[in-house]
């Protein structure tokens, strides 16, 4: 049985990768209650589930993006 890999959303657009003020991609990539969603289910390489990581936090603390939703 041959598993389906899901491509980087990164790799395979033109984008140079994540970026902290660009709120709508980078809430693709929480959950509903705002946590961040594992490289196995986000589909990203290593290199960007870094920079994605890296950039949702400093997002936090610009309050672009909330910490937690209730």
């Amino acid at each position: 049985m041959q598993e389906n890999k899901k491509q980087c959303f990164f790799c395979t657009t033109s984008r140079s990768g994540a970026n902290y003020k660009d709120v709508e991609n980078l809430r693709k990539f929480l959950s509903a209650s705002g946590k961040i969603y594992p490289r196995k289910k986000s589909g990203l390489c290593a290199s960007h589930q870094r920079e994605l990581a890296t950039a949702i936090k400093r997002a936090r603390s610009l309050a672009l993006v909330p910490f937690t939703t209730r």
